[in-house]
């Protein structure tokens, strides 16, 4: 049995000071049909393929571009961000070729876990106090969160396209709470882009089509974390040692002034994240990657695809040291690290000792993809 509603304006104020309790940054409200150009620019994102192999962005298209679609009884959206501003810039560690960058983000807990525990706190106490129904997204939910949150206030999407904020730039994590209470919405923040291009003119990949566009299958944080095959040949070298992720267009946003760092919001980095050694990550097998990553959302892509990447990054590094690990990962169990050892090979070895190997190794090469590798290389080494 529902209690009396809460006055309006009371619940307002209420939800705020409950989201800042739980560690929330910012708060604001808006409705479910607050963003009506972004079912249009969803289509056109999936329609060009620039979505790449997600496809449950396509599968769940309708939901996702629409609220109702996903949840009918919805009335309000209460979108909420949190800062997580680094307490030193990323980019420097992009100069130390023998380590490794992983993205800000994914330096503490898995944030999927953090967000949703605060964001179920915040809609218990809304249910209670309101009376009414409530469910949470994060982003693992098909809620366009970027285009709403813009909507709420909260900020504007950038022309990398992600939220930036005028007092939190661009370091948010974000979630949603659906509700069916009704509250009056906040008015959208402006774009504050103005002529700055930082964000798409740093770019090593040129992912950004054109401002406020995005092709997924360009960008480094896509190719590291949701590509499932080899790394294209093209992106490899502009990968150099990012080997989750990419902070590239996020650090140069200009509203980072404004940003409060992780230590502030209690999200500081793990030390041995920071900046951790390629030869160490190498080294990791099925068993040490998941214990060594426990909590961290790069566990989710599993040892293999990490360790592709830091066979990437291996290649990119100049770091002869590390010839001994690929050699033995070009023997790996997994097809998808034996290419990718055999491309950092191609980049460490002289072209005499890459052909003795490749004499060695291809004949018993049974993948063609692995095969594919050895004749690509082989070609460009000894050209």
């Amino acid at each position: 049995m529902r209690t009396a509603r809460a006055e309006p304006e009371r619940l307002r104020a209420f939800i705020g000071r409950e989201a800042r309790a739980a560690g929330f940054d910012m708060v604001a409200f808006t409705t479910p049909d607050a963003a009506p150009s972004a079912p249009a620019r969803l289509a056109e994102f999936l329609s060009e393929g620039r979505h790449g192999s997600m496809e449950w962005m396509a599968e769940t298209a309708m939901r996702r571009a629409r609220p109702r679609a996903l949840w009918p009884d919805v009335r309000s959206i209460v979108m909420l961000g949190m800062n997580y501003g680094p307490e030193e810039d990323p980019l420097p560690v992009l100069e130390q070729r023998d380590r490794a960058a992983i993205s800000v983000y994914a330096r503490n807990r898995d944030y999927h876990d953090l967000i949703k525990g605060r964001l179920k706190q915040v809609a218990g106490k809304l249910a209670a106090k309101a009376g009414e129904d409530v469910k949470v997204f994060v982003d693992t939910a098909p809620v366009m969160e970027k285009p709403l949150a813009a909507a709420a206030g909260l900020g504007w999407q950038g022309k990398h396209t992600n939220l930036v904020s005028r007092e939190l730039g661009s370091w948010l994590f974000l979630g949603s709470i659906f509700t069916t209470v009704e509250i009056a919405p906040d008015r959208p923040e402006t774009d504050h882009c103005g002529s700055c291009r930082a964000c798409l003119d740093i770019c090593p990949t040129e992912a950004f089509p054109a401002p406020y566009q995005l092709d997924a299958r360009r960008c480094i944080s896509y190719l590291t974390i949701e590509h499932k095959g080899p790394i294209p040949h093209e992106f490899r070298a502009k990968m150099g040692n990012r080997i989750y992720g990419c902070d590239d267009c996020l650090a140069v946003c200009p509203w980072n002034k404004f940003a409060r760092t992780a230590s502030e919001a209690k999200l500081q980095a793990r030390e041995d994240l920071k900046a951790p050694a390629l030869a160490d990550l190498l080294d990791l097998d099925d068993r040490a990657f998941r214990a060594f990553f426990s909590g961290s959302p790069v566990k989710r892509i599993g040892r293999d695809r990490f360790v592709r990447n830091v066979l990437i990054a291996a290649g990119n590094s100049d770091a002869r040291d590390l010839i001994p690990r690929c050699e033995r990962l070009a023997r790996d169990e997994a097809p998808l690290v034996r290419g990718a050892a055999v491309w950092a090979l191609s980049r460490l070895l002289d072209p005499a000792a890459f052909d003795a190997l490749a004499r060695r190794l291809r004949p018993i090469e049974g993948d063609p993809e692995v095969q594919a590798e050895w004749d690509r290389a082989e070609q460009e080494v000894l050209a």
